[in-house]
């Protein structure tokens, strides 16, 4: 028979009573060094915790009362000893808050700069919102009235991509990469019809409204006649505006030719050539170089522009950040109850 190991936990003492009877008592002693340990673990996290707390507030504060000068110039390339200068800058996301105010801010540096005698836009993005394409547009479009730009297209230059694309007016010039994607000319606005869904789980929808079309768009219904009506004149709208700004950029093309391109397709960089909607294949090496030769005014220094990071940033991490970037398109599109409309590629929805 195996020998019965001590119960750590269990002590047993003996006590004589006056009339000579022996009384064993049994002692259990709690072992509490499991507990313990795991208490030291929480009560460490939580001071962790607190302290990352206290940092991100400080620096919240620190961020809020900082004097913000706008984007730090930085040397890309060039004459480092050359006083006129080359912007580059760059639209290499999803068109849509809070890059937009961040592309803004770099344009209107450039344009405030009298040092600075032309811009190189680079653009890779599928497009992004209505509003903010146009309002990127709009602040190329008073650049361009005194000096010009060159846009060089990348991976993607699609939808809202192409639009500003045509900031550069009848003065700019367009380039593509050899795989450079572009075109997918249209307004988007998506919808989900979840009824059969809803029916399925059980679950209605019954909003309080003041007017018929308040609750247009809404998942939870099919769209009716008089609500296609509405937005497909909205989504019109939007349509001629993206129509007009490429007859203004793109003066070569006939108001028709545009019309066959505005189908929504991607057409590579050959085709956009052969119809009219980009000037040439270069890469961004090449496209600086074009302009400075094209300037006529000698040695240029290339510069383009970054944030310095914040202490909040520091904090969150680089991955961090780079999730948020990812998850924020997919935000915009489902986690809104408003309707919003895209110059954006079909697929990226």
């Amino acid at each position: 028979m195996a020998d019965e190991k001590p119960d750590p936990q269990k002590t047993t003492s003996s006590l004589t009573t006056g009339n000579g009877e022996q009384v064993v008592r049994l002692v259990i002693e709690a072992q509490s060094t499991s507990k313990s340990r795991w208490g030291t673990k929480l009560l460490g996290l939580l001071l962790l915790f607190s302290i990352i707390l206290n940092l991100m507030l400080l620096s919240s504060y620190g961020d809020y009362f900082n004097e913000f000068d706008g984007p730090l110039e930085r040397y890309h390339s060039g004459s480092k000893d050359a006083e006129q200068k080359i912007a580059l800058i760059r639209v290499g996301t999803t068109i849509m808050p809070p890059y937009t105010e961040r592309i803004l801010e770099q344009i209107k540096k450039a344009t405030e700069d009298d040092s600075i005698k032309g811009m190189v836009l680079v653009v890779d993005s599928p497009g992004g919102l209505v509003a903010d394409s146009h309002q990127i547009y709009h602040r190329l479009s008073q650049f361009a009235e005194t000096k010009p730009i060159y846009v060089q297209m990348q991976r993607l230059a699609a939808s809202g991509g192409y639009y500003i694309a045509m900031g550069g007016g009848d003065k700019g010039k367009l380039f593509a990469e050899p795989t450079t994607w572009t075109g997918s000319i249209g307004v988007i606005i998506p919808h989900y019809d979840i009824t059969q869904l809803a029916d399925k789980v059980g679950v209605q929808s019954e909003p309080l409204k003041t007017g018929e079309f308040k609750d247009s768009l809404s998942m939870f219904k099919p769209i009716s006649e008089r609500d296609r009506e509405v937005w497909d004149g909205i989504l019109d709208e939007a349509y001629q505006k993206f129509l007009g700004v490429i007859e203004n950029g793109r003066p070569e093309m006939t108001r028709q030719q545009i019309e066959d391109i505005a189908t929504g397709r991607i057409f590579t960089a050959d085709q956009a050539i052969a119809n009219g909607m980009v000037d040439e294949i270069s890469f961004l090496d090449d496209t600086i170089a074009k302009m400075e030769t094209d300037l006529k005014a000698g040695p240029m220094r290339v510069i383009e522009y970054e944030y310095p990071p914040t202490l909040t940033d520091v904090l969150l991490g680089s991955a961090s950040a780079s999730a948020e970037n990812e998850m924020s398109l997919l935000k915009q599109l489902l986690g809104s109850p408003a309707p919003r409309a895209f110059y954006l590629l079909g697929g990226s929805q």
